[in-house]
Parts: C-alpha cells; structure tokens; sequence
C-alpha cells in the first residue's frame, strides 16, 4: 500500500467513525506514555549527559520526577500485564514474555481500560501491546474501543513487510495496514492526534505505548544526521524522535485547550537493554536482571490543573500504581470486587499522605526473585544463592550483606516467601536457553564479575 493510499485509509478510519454524542470534557483526560527498554539515565531529565529529550524534560520539570519508582517484571510483556491490570502478574501466571506458540495473558482479569470506557471514556492503545494477538486477547476485545500499533513485541520502523498473521504487522484495530508515513514513531505520534482529534469534547484515556528505543536501532536518515558524531548514534535519534512524537502531541493538546486538565504519566516498561545502547546509570543491572537497572525506572506525573509541579519524590513507587491514580483521577470509585495491588498516588502528589505509598515490592520471574523493603533488597537466584544489599550506603549494589546482617536477611526473606504463597505457576516458560544465560547473568552480577553473554 503506497503512502497515498495510508494516509487516505487514516483518514477514512477517523472522519468516517460512527458519530457519538460530544460532552464537554469536565474530567480530566489520561495520558499514559510507557516507552520500550530505555534505560534509566537516558532523558536530560534523568541527567543523561548525551540523550536529547526536550519536551520529555518540559513535562518533568514542570511536573513531579519520581525518583524512585519500579516497574513488576524487568522484561516487556509481563510489565504491560502488571500495568494493565493493577496486579502482580504472577498472580495470573505471567512471568515471562508471552510466547509465540501462546495465546496470551489470561483474559480473565479486568483491564485499566475496561473500567475507563464503561465510565465514559474514550480509550485507545496507540503502538505496542504484546499481551497476545488472538481475538480474545486483541486490545479491542480488552478495553480499547480504538487500536493503531502492534499486537507482538517489536518489529522494524521502517516499511511494513509482515503478513497480517505476523504479530508484529501494523493494525488500525483489526485491520492489517501499511503504517502511515515512512517511520513509525511518527506514524505514532500522528495517529495518536487524529485519534485525539476524533473524540474531541470527550474525556479520553489513551495508552501511548512507543516501541522506541526498543531494537532494532532503526533511525531516520535525517534524525541520524543530527547524532552522526554521538557516542550513540542510533539510539540517540531513536529516543530523539520518540521525544518529537511526545511534543507534537503535547502541541495539539495545548492548541485545543485541553492540556492543563490532562493527567500525563510517563515510565518505561523495564530496565535498558544491553543490545540497544542504553545506559542504567548509576544503577547496577539491566534488562532481565533483578538489579536495580532491570526494574527501576524513569517515571514522572505531570497534571498542572491539580498537581504542582517542579518537585521529585523519593518514596517506593511502582507501576502498579497506575491504575488506581488513573482512576482516583477520574472520579471512578474501584469497584469492590476489583482486587488492586496498587496505590492512588494523588494524596503523595498533594502533600495529604507522607512516606513511601509501597513498603514493599515484589519481582519474580521463573528462577530469580527480589524483594525491596524500604532502602534494603534481597536477590534469590536459583541454584547460585542470595544477594541482600543496603541501597542507602550502596546504591550500585556492590557489597552483599547476608551473612553482615542474619537476621534482616530472614526478615526479607519470610517477606519474599510469604508474598510467593499468593502466586501461581507460570502458565508458559521461558526457553531453557534463556533460563541459562540469565542464571549466569545473575551469578556474574551477584560476584561483581563482567557479563560474560547477554543472549545465547
């Protein structure tokens, strides 16, 4: 499908949509943006030295930066489930990522969405979903009345080439398409308009979930162009247009009046990668590992009709945090029968409730676990031992603290097992391949050796 006949498909898809009765958006409007395997100090606001992200920074600067905030698995698909649902997904059996020969997460659980769009809000998930790609599980059968992106976990920015049965070929809902545009970060961000466009006077919800930085390190020629002597050049363009996408939406939110009453919050979905360039400093670990770089993740809120900006926060904060702020926001009571994991972070943001909103938080993914109680963690790596560190005098989790400290060892231990009794198996495993090299990363990091392979 050449560019002309995209464009007029998109337009098609929006100024032909059957007409709804418009209202005046007196709620605010939601607008999560989660990008894919950034790593933590990639974004000026994060203090990264060679990662140009502008109009990410406007928004954290004039925002709250959470300074400490976790995502529920440090590897993509299970953290979408962890966001969507306002659960630990061990509960419902997804540790790993979704495999190809799987249907996907369990389409019993109650999504974010699911609650937006039967309280009055037009919901759409705009890029990346990777929670499985049958009928049932399609994001237009969990929530979202409106789908543009990818039902699998990555694919080139470039040209579409898949065939519709590929999970990783480009869909206006159900309908396989040639992305508009020749890259498709943009192609995101442009579509994220028109849909904006589409429901205006309603409150919407809309799920901006980039693909970006995510490998493959596809750039634009003339984003490249501007990184051509960067350290990074790939990804420093990739992440370059990410941000541009973010401001062009920001843009039209402004142009229409509609800024100030919307609750924008931003996180990326686990730690960097070790194949795109990333970079976790100061943390220890990366994407896969229970170090803090595969976990810890860049986060902010930004709602200046409530919310008052220029500040960070220190507390324990997590991703699972999202869904009940989304709602506490929105002026939706949680129905009772909806088992949250998370916490409404409004009173935090407003000065009404003090401390730490999480305790503790939990990690588990097959054969390596975590825990975090307040500024202490504990690793359990199958068939290598634990790890426990003091992160307030030791941040790079450097010197193991197990045998230092016997008896906060058995406390975070019981803590670690006691939240295990509340899972279930995992209802798919990874390869044993990767079981393996993740092991040994675990085991390397844990001595505080060199990595010695990051795939196998």
């Amino acid at each position: 499908m050449n560019h002309f006949l995209a464009a007029l498909l998109l337009f098609l898809i929006v100024e032909c949509a059957p007409d709804r009765e418009v209202k005046p958006a007196t709620r605010p409007n939601i607008l999560i943006i989660l990008t894919d395997d950034q790593g933590f100090e990639d974004a000026g606001f994060q203090g990264s030295p060679d990662i140009l992200t502008p109009n990410l920074d406007t928004l954290a600067r004039n925002g709250v930066i959470f300074t400490d905030a976790h995502v529920t698995a440090t590897v993509c698909s299970p953290s979408r489930a962890g966001i969507m649902t306002g659960r630990y997904q061990q509960q419902f059996g997804h540790e790993p990522n979704v495999p190809p020969r799987h249907t996907g997460t369990d389409t019993t659980q109650v999504t974010i969405a699911d609650v937006m769009v039967a309280n009055g809000y037009r919901t759409s998930l705009n890029g990346k979903w990777h929670l499985g790609s049958t009928p049932a599980h399609h994001p237009n059968s969990r929530g979202f009345e409106h789908f543009f992106g990818i039902l699998g976990g990555h694919r080139t920015y470039f040209a579409d080439t898949y065939p519709a049965t590929s999970p990783n070929a480009a869909y206006w809902n159900r309908t396989h398409v040639q992305f508009p545009g020749d890259y498709f970060t943009d192609a995101q961000g442009d579509s994220a308009i028109a849909y904006l466009k589409q429901v205006e006077g309603d409150p919407f919800f809309l799920f901006l979930s980039f693909i970006a930085p995510h490998a493959p390190m596809d750039a634009k020629p003339e984003d490249l162009e501007l990184f051509k002597d960067h350290q990074r050049p790939e990804y420093a363009a990739m992440m370059w247009a990410m941000d541009r996408a973010v401001g062009n939406v920001v843009t039209h939110l402004k142009a229409t009046g509609q800024f100030d009453n919307t609750l924008i919050i931003f996180l990326s979905d686990n730690g960097g990668s070790p194949v795109n360039d990333s970079s976790n400093l100061p943390l220890k670990g990366f994407k896969g590992n229970k170090f803090e770089g595969g976990h810890r993740v860049p986060f902010f809120v930004h709602w200046p009709a409530r919310v008052e900006g220029g500040r960070r926060f220190d507390g324990l904060t997590s991703s699972l945090d999202l869904f009940p702020t989304t709602l506490a926001a929105a002026g939706i009571t949680k129905p009772a029968d909806l088992p949250l994991d998370g916490v409404n972070l409004l009173p935090f943001l407003d000065g009404t409730a003090q401390g730490d909103p999480h305790e503790q938080l939990f990690f588990r993914k097959e054969e390596s676990a975590a825990v975090r109680m307040g500024d202490w963690k504990l690793i359990r790596v199958e068939g290598v031992g634990y790890a426990m560190y003091d992160l307030s005098s030791d941040p790079g989790e450097m010197t193991n603290l197990v045998d230092a400290d016997s008896a906060r060892f058995q406390t975070l231990k019981a803590a670690l097992e006691q939240w295990e009794t509340r899972l279930i198996e995992p209802w798919w495993e990874e390869s044993r391949q990767w079981q393996d090299v993740t092991r040994e990363i675990h085991e390397s990091l844990m001595k505080n050796e060199p990595v010695k392979r990051v795939s196998p």
